[in-house]
């Protein structure tokens, strides 16, 4: 274990990397407050936990488990590494032990088996599943207890495995994807699992949020249903991050009251000092575009046309952050009377995943043990590759404890980076937030972020990796040029001194909800009595599913009548259907998944996938098959999808005046077909060719919130008809990198569109959408708070140290369009116009 001195010592690089620390806080050490083992406990079990260093457990977990056992829904919310999974273990193993026990004192009774109470362990992804599998085991062992079957059962698990699994199993280990497709459908297979139901626990349960969350929350509600039909009134144990409201949040998860929820959030567990930096990379001298933090193995070097960079977002509270930085003399925006900063150009600044593969390129060579998470996939194999090709440099054998970690990668290939990075045989891994979670990699010396994750629970989750079990950790956020990203890493206290926010879903969204009531009535017939527990409006969406129909109504209740199977109406992670799967065209070999709504844009004929370092050409994609053929080439280019989109107004739910300015919300469809790709040479990012595609179209029925700037508006802006598409456009980019400072969301959980002309308000108009069906309730936030959304997303634009715009006020890492066009300046005035009109 290196020092936390030692290894910030590596970070400023002796002091030639001082000018790019914003700020560094020290987080206190914080000591542990140990209970006793509760006298339910099972002997055995507390046996296992002592061989296991576990002398006494911390006064949390012994305040959670105590719940659990009384039968109480129990959240507990807590920091990560804080021994969360003891808590609900030990209740609920100490229950199949108990069962177990009768069993042996009446063997001969055959229900005896029936009766052996069961478990259902629920968490956001497989690896996280198949690591609580290998702590089971080990607790056992240690414990001598080997008649407790514990097993993991998901996609991958094979029929006769399965078979295994509803037959005998008292633990079994899952995620909601699993039980909304297999498990729930073919309940009365899993009788003696569900009519035996003790506990379900939800692992990481924070990470249940948005549209993820309410479908997860109504798979709940379906599976407690059943339960209940087989006789069985579980109970729901719940470990989350440090949140705002965790009962209130949880009971909507399970679908109780949040008086049946028992919170504990008292840590008592120890944590070693942490030193938190706050990192700005330097600017780009000479240089007048800047390069992206998703372009792969991103440069310092100059490029000829703007390119796209990823957007970050992050949310200092409203109250927090609508003042703008100082403005000293200098020339500002031209045309908008502001002087805020002393260059006279543009000047980007270093690319967040070009800085955090030299950071990770420094700590490796220190013998650090390091995580560095990005934003994307891309972003992860990028950073992976460079940091591997600046240690070849130094000493190859480094370059080999260096590798990427991401989704879509197989199964078998996560096990065993996870199992590397334990063991110490990597020392560093490049990942996505799929490590955020609960997956046990202790131990490690620091962390490094590459741009705001989106929301504080992110943060701290990420930063909670480094010096786990009590250790020392360092760790860097790395700032991208995004507003936010600027903001905060300047803005210490918005980080430091705010709040965690309050996980937010809504299980009432009729888009989510009228797949899930398909689904239970295939499951059961649904009484009327049952209603309330999906929601108040669930009587008027049966009458619309009965009247388009997906469901008969008799006296007796609903009923599923179609032959197709009803859970397949829609997935819970909203990526559009089943995964496409990359496959090596000579070889057949598999070598990854992609989500079927990304794969127009990533994985269409002449792209470039990138996997483990090697790149390989999409020689076709094959919608109707689900599969992408790939060949494995190496090019000097990566490549960049185009698209077209299109906005219709179906419904206005709600709209206010101001003045001649209308602010609106409603139903939308927005309507994106990816149009063609550009090849970008490697790393100077030059254009080297612009190629067309034909794919279809995708239309997404979901709310969105919008503006109109009549021509009075424009006039009073001083933006004329040439100037009016980029200041619209520039307008749009800006806020929906500000909205997530009011809405629980990420950039990427939006979209927008931009016009001077809408056949429907007739006028110039700038949409903001939910990225979801249905919606998700964001677009809802920025209407309702529409004044100070423009406030801050005008200030954002107006502070930037550029004149003409760049990734950190108006360019946008989604725009279809190629960030063109942009008027920085006409989109200040015009935002100072509009906001003239808002009420006081």
């Amino acid at each position: 274990m290196v020092g936390t001195g030692e290894l910030l010592d590596v970070l400023l690089a002796g002091g030639r990397r001082a000018d790019r620390l914003t700020h560094v806080r020290h987080l206190p050490a914080r000591a542990g407050t140990q209970g006793d083992w509760p006298s339910w406990a099972d002997p055995d079990l507390v046996r296992g936990y002592r061989a296991l260093g576990v002398e006494r457990p911390w006064t949390h977990q012994v305040s959670a488990a105590d719940a659990a056992w009384s039968g109480r829904h129990t959240v507990l919310a807590t920091s990560t590494g804080s021994g969360k999974s003891l808590a609900f273990w030990l209740p609920a193993l100490s229950r199949v032990r108990a069962a177990a026990a009768r069993s042996t004192l009446d063997p001969g009774r055959i229900e005896t088996l029936a009766r052996r109470a069961t478990t259902l362990y629920l968490c956001p992804t497989k690896a996280l599943a198949a690591d609580q599998l290998v702590a089971l085991d080990r607790l056992l062992v240690a414990s001598r207890t080997p008649d407790t079957r514990i097993a993991t059962c998901d996609g991958d698990t094979s029929l006769e495995e399965r078979r295994w699994v509803q037959e005998y199993a008292d633990v079994v280990l899952t995620n909601p994807d699993f039980l909304h497709f297999a498990l729930l459908p073919q309940h009365r297979r899993w009788a003696r699992l569900l009519g035996s139901l003790q506990f379900v626990v939800l692992d990481e349960c924070h990470a249940f949020r948005g549209v993820f969350g309410a479908h997860v929350g109504l798979v709940l509600r379906r599976l407690r249903r059943l339960a209940e039909s087989y006789g069985a009134t579980p109970t729901f144990l719940l470990a989350s991050a440090t949140t705002a409201d965790p009962a209130v949040s949880a009971a909507r998860l399970v679908g109780v009251d949040p008086a049946e929820v028992t919170a504990v959030t008292t840590d008592a567990s120890p944590a070693g000092r942490k030193t938190f930096v706050l990192w700005q990379p330097p600017e780009l001298p000479g240089v007048s575009s800047p390069v992206s933090d998703d372009d792969p193995w991103a440069s310092d070097l100059a490029v000829p046309t703007p390119a796209r960079a990823p957007d970050s977002l992050g949310p200092p509270e409203p109250d927090d952050v609508w003042n703008a930085p100082a403005r000293v003399p200098g020339s500002g925006p031209l045309g908008t009377g502001e002087r805020v900063v002393s260059e006279p150009a543009d000047r980007p600044r270093r690319t967040a995943t070009a800085e955090i593969a030299d950071l990770l390129t420094d700590l490796t060579i220190a013998g650090a043990r390091t995580l560095a998470f990005t934003r994307s996939r891309r972003g992860a194999e990028s950073v992976a590759a460079s940091t591997r090709a600046h240690l070849e440099e130094v000493d190859p054998s480094l370059a080999r404890a260096v590798s990427a970690y991401r989704g879509g990668y197989l199964p078998e290939e996560r096990r065993a980076l996870e199992q590397a990075i334990r063991t110490g045989s990597l020392l560093s891994l490049a990942t996505t937030n799929a490590l955020e979670l609960g997956v046990d990699i202790s131990g490690l010396d620091a962390v490094l972020i590459a741009g705001w994750p989106g929301t504080r629970v992110s943060l701290w989750q990420q930063a909670g990796r480094a010096g786990r079990a009590g250790a020392d950790g360092l760790v860097a956020l790395v700032a991208r040029e995004d507003p936010l990203d600027t903001f905060l890493v300047h803005h210490p206290e918005a980080i430091f001194d705010a709040p965690v926010e309050a996980t937010v879903f809504d299980t009432t969204n009729p888009y989510v909800l009228a797949p899930h009531l398909c689904a239970a009535a295939a499951e059961l017939p649904l009484r009327f009595e049952e209603l309330d527990r999906f929601g108040p409006r669930t009587s008027e969406l049966l009458a619309e599913l009965v009247e388009r129909g997906a469901l008969r109504r008799r006296p007796s209740g609903w009923y599923w009548t179609r032959n197709e199977v009803a859970s397949r109406l829609t997935d819970l992670r909203g990526s559009g259907g089943e995964p496409v799967r990359v496959v090596e065209s000579v070889t057949g070999r598999l070598l990854g998944t992609v989500d079927a709504a990304s794969a127009d844009s990533t994985v269409h004929t002449g792209a470039v996938y990138v996997h483990q370092g090697a790149t390989f050409v999409v020689d076709e994609l094959r919608l109707e098959d689900g599969v992408a053929l790939v060949t494995r080439r190496d090019v000097d280019y990566g490549t960049w999808s185009r698209n077209a989109t299109s906005t219709e107004i179906r419904s206005v739910d709600a709209e206010v005046p101001w003045g001649p300015v209308t602010w609106g919300f409603g139903a939308v469809d927005v309507t994106t077909q990816v149009t063609g790709y550009q090849r970008k040479r490697i790393p100077d990012l030059q254009i080297l060719r612009n190629e067309t595609l034909d794919l279809p179209e995708r239309t997404l029925r979901t709310t969105a919130v919008w503006w109109t700037a009549p021509p009075s508006v424009l006039e009073a802006a001083g933006v004329d008809a040439e100037t009016a598409p980029g200041a619209l456009h520039a307008a749009e980019h800006a806020s929906i990198g500000l909205l997530p400072l009011l809405a629980t969301c990420d950039r990427w959980d939006l979209g927008g569109l931009s016009t001077a002309l809408h056949a429907d308000t007739g006028v110039a108009t700038v949409f903001v959408h939910d990225g979801y069906p249905g919606g998700a309730g964001f677009a809802e936030r920025g209407f309702a708070l529409g004044a100070t959304w423009l406030r801050a997303t005008r200030d954002a634009i107006a502070a930037c140290r550029c004149v003409s715009g760049c990734p950190a006020c108006v360019q946008s890492p989604k725009c279809g369009n190629g960030n063109n066009p942009l008027e920085k300046a006409a989109a200040v005035r015009l935002l100072d116009a509009v906001i003239a009109h808002a009420p006081a």
